[in-house]
């Protein structure tokens, strides 16, 4: 059983959430170590947002002396939609065409294995 040791959360990314959730599949329920390996090898933008979040994850744990880095875990990581930037382009026939930026929003919990 895994016990919820610490978490990091990033609001308002600028990126958004379908292509974060690939990149959070890969790094769901491994080690800590393990998953920041895996995600320094990925070329997105969303991996190097993840790798920046999870060294936070890891550096909240170790400064609250709850864990060490190597007995952590992933336990859970999810992405939810932020807020949506609204802007629009006039198209043919007197239309509008709306253009919706989104932006994400991204939480990591780390856990230690018992």
């Amino acid at each position: 059983m895994i016990e919820e040791v610490t978490k990091a959360k990033r609001i308002n990314v600028r990126i958004g959430p379908k292509k974060v959730v690939p990149v959070l599949n890969l790094v769901r329920n491994r080690g800590l170590k393990d998953a920041m390996i895996r995600v320094a090898f990925d070329k997105t933008k969303a991996a190097k947002i993840i790798l920046k979040l999870l060294k936070s994850a890891g550096a909240n744990a170790e400064s609250t002396g709850k864990g060490k880095t190597d007995s952590l875990v992933v336990k859970d990581a999810w992405v939810g939609s932020g807020r949506v930037m609204k802007s629009g382009q006039f198209v043919g026939k007197g239309r509008f065409s709306p253009i919706l930026k989104r932006f994400s929003n991204i939480y990591i919990s780390l856990g230690e294995r018992k």
